[in-house]
């Protein structure tokens, strides 16, 4: 195994494998009411005077499912910045499209070769999903393994994202192939068992790569991890905090740096092709011209023609075979836990891929709203997956009408199971007394927004479906959640 040794004065730093887990019925219109009494006591008026909250933007919508009618609504047709909400209709887009599971490579032997089509599949050599089918085809294949590039149109970086956050563990690339979720894992270790005043500190990198590492002298006392936006070349800053761990996503350059990492974990060279017309052709349907694959503005570099497929024209399996790597909701249900920003994108790109055989969230979302979302109350403005981008705009009632369609369309109880409930995921430290009662999904943009989004099940055995926003907030977003949880505690409560 290749290790890589830097010394200087009394630091170490090599890179090499280290085994570390990575913690990753048409709904009744409504607008702007003054506010109701819910049980006994004027709770949504309390709410709107509270400190944290009273100087805000809010909007509100509670909706009792059982009688079809909206107990309390506030600038409930109004819009407002989603933040992670955003991945309500992500999760709908991969429900919906992602049913028979995570797609997570196409392949077609040819010519004694295996023809690899990337779907977008997130998982591919993460820790948290030890089971690798994929990966376990590739290694028993002695056979050449090529990729065919992808119809890639979208970027790395979503629309609207900040810019200068792409070092955050939160914010991985987007990539047609991603490998180990698209993150390096940097590991800062102390040795033990020194001399008094003998300090040997190193640090070390997951998975295995040939990118170029310095260390440099820190101006601080943290260890952190720098390179440029678009380029694999590290700085590494050794801190003074002992053992710590940082998961930094790294440049993905298309399949580039797929491709170099997949290659030295399988000891084999793996080549890259243009999308080239032959190779699709088992993919038409019988009786279809092949005209679609002869648009000028996908023309690969070297002229070859690539494929190019509008919405409406599927696929069949033809002498591609789909490998699933797991049921989807084992990804969905991480997604939704934990707010993980990377599966929503990719969930996207995958359904995207899945449809219209090129990965373009835009493209997909236009579909989305055309069609299966057509009935929304408002029409959205939404750009990501995930919720990063401030561009993204949503109605509390738009948030109630998908969660009443999700509900009748994939089962209550699956919903509730793939929903944080009190006590679990990001609402792990709130809601704690109310671990069955509330299942939904949080949202935080620093300074921004707040928002919660869900089911509630009110101690008088009410079903409610409800979504509280609130944006542009000049306190601590931890306030503004407390606020939140106490409205929504005594709803349950008193309800």
């Amino acid at each position: 195994m290749l290790k890589r040794l830097l010394s200087f004065c009394n630091f170490i730093i090599f890179a090499r494998p280290v085994a570390l887990i990575i913690v990753q019925a048409a709904v009744l219109s409504a607008s702007c009411t003054s506010p109701r009494h819910l049980g006994r006591t004027a709770i949504p008026g309390r709410f709107l005077d509270d400190p944290s909250i009273s100087d805000t933007h809010v909007g509100i919508a509670i909706y009792d499912a059982g009688k079809g009618e909206y107990v309390y609504t506030h600038n409930s047709d109004k819009f407002f910045v989603p933040a992670s909400n955003t991945k309500i209709p992500t999760l709908y887009a991969g429900l919906k499209y992602l049913d028979e599971g995570v797609p997570g490579i196409r392949y077609y032997g040819r010519n004694d070769t295996v023809f690899l089509l990337a779907t977008g599949d997130p998982t591919f050599l993460a820790v948290d999903f030890p089971e690798q089918p994929v990966f376990d085809f590739m290694k028993s294949s002695s056979a050449p393994l090529v990729f065919i590039e992808p119809h890639w149109n979208t970027g790395a970086l979503g629309y609207g994202w900040p810019w200068n956050f792409y070092l955050n563990y939160y914010m991985p690339e987007r990539s047609p192939f991603p490998v180990y979720g698209n993150v390096v894992v940097w590991a800062q270790r102390e040795m033990k068992g020194l001399d008094e005043g003998v300090r040997i500190t190193y640090a070390s990198s997951y998975p295995r790569h040939h990118w170029p590492v310095a260390l440099k002298e820190s101006d601080t006392d943290l260890f952190r991890i720098h390179r440029p936006v678009s380029a694999n070349d590290y700085s590494v800053y050794l801190g003074l905090e002992g053992d710590r761990e940082l998961f930094v996503p790294f440049a993905t350059g298309g399949m580039k740096s797929a491709i170099e990492l997949l290659s030295d974990t399988l000891g084999v060279e793996i080549g890259l092709v243009p999308a080239r017309k032959e190779l699709f052709e088992p993919l038409l349907l019988p009786g279809r011209s092949a005209d679609i694959l002869k648009s000028p503005a996908v023309v690969s570099g070297d002229g070859q023609d690539t494929l190019l497929r509008s919405p409406g024209i599927k696929q069949v399996p033809g002498h591609f075979t789909t490998i699933i790597s797991r049921p989807a909701d084992s990804l969905f249900r991480t997604m939704m836990l934990y707010s993980d920003n990377f599966f929503a994108e990719q969930t996207l790109l995958m359904v995207s891929q899945k449809l219209f055989g090129v990965m373009d969230e835009e493209m997909l979302i236009m579909y989305l709203l055309d069609n299966d979302l057509a009935g929304i109350p408002d029409m959205p403005r939404w750009v990501d997956g995930s919720g990063l981008s401030r561009y993204n705009l949503f109605s509390p009632r738009s948030f109630v009408w998908l969660l009443e369609k999700m509900k009748d369309e994939f089962g209550y109880e699956r919903m509730r199971h793939l929903l944080p409930a009190g006590g679990e995921g990001t609402l792990n430290s709130h809601y704690l007394d109310e671990t069955e009662k509330i299942y939904a999904k949080t949202g935080t943009l620093s300074g921004n927004a707040v928002a919660l989004s869900g089911y509630i099940v009110t101690s008088g055995g009410r079903n409610l479906i409800f979504s509280v926003l609130v944006n542009n907030h000049n306190k601590d977003s931890a306030e503004v959640r407390d606020a939140t949880e106490s409205f929504l505690k005594e709803i349950i409560n008193r309800y």
